[in-house]
């Protein structure tokens, strides 16, 4: 399977412990969940939702850039439950095909379990051996100290932080860029 392929049918991707899929409308209320708690939302960049219609917004936008080959954004789940309990994945994809930035969120009650480390594992296996990418990004708050530390548990670097970078909740935040 290449870069190609993966935008052509949705990998399903398989773990000791887990099911990353394509995520579906059906999954808003658990969505809700995730994005409507202010400590998942605390570094994400976007204020917490206040209804699930912003859940299944999200949902249309993530179907929106798989379908013009943007980005893909896997619902975790449990092999034993279907709920949608995380998300990850890739997107800003560079022309070539060769890198793409990452992203990840857990719903609070699945902290501290491993599961996002053998999700997004599972992930970056794809990112690297079926869709042939040669680099993976991912950038953090520079004050998520939990997010940068689950990155170097998986290989990435800190390669640099962009002081004052975006303006949010009445100040400037900097970003910690990893590869």
């Amino acid at each position: 399977m290449s870069l190609e392929a993966v935008f052509t049918t949705f990998p399903r991707l398989e773990t000791p412990r887990l099911i990353l899929r394509q995520i579906t409308p059906a999954d808003a209320p658990a969505l809700f969940a995730t994005f409507s708690d202010p400590a998942t939302m605390e570094f994400y960049g976007e204020l917490p939702y206040q209804t699930e219609d912003e859940a299944r917004d999200l949902v249309l936008r993530q179907q929106g850039w798989y379908a013009r080959r943007e980005g893909i954004r896997w619902g975790i789940t449990r092999r034993d439950d279907d709920t949608v309990i995380g998300s990850c994945g890739l997107f800003k994809f560079d022309e070539a095909g060769t890198y793409a930035e990452a992203g990840y969120e857990m719903n609070r009650a699945y902290w501290r379990q491993g599961i996002m480390r053998e999700a997004f594992s599972a992930a970056l296996d794809c990112a690297f051996t079926t869709m042939g990418l040669h680099r993976v990004e991912a950038v953090t708050d520079a004050m998520n100290d939990r997010s940068q530390a689950f990155l170097r548990t998986l290989g990435f670097t800190h390669e640099g932080t962009l002081r004052q970078r975006f303006w949010f909740r009445e100040r400037f935040w900097d970003e910690c860029y990893f590869g």
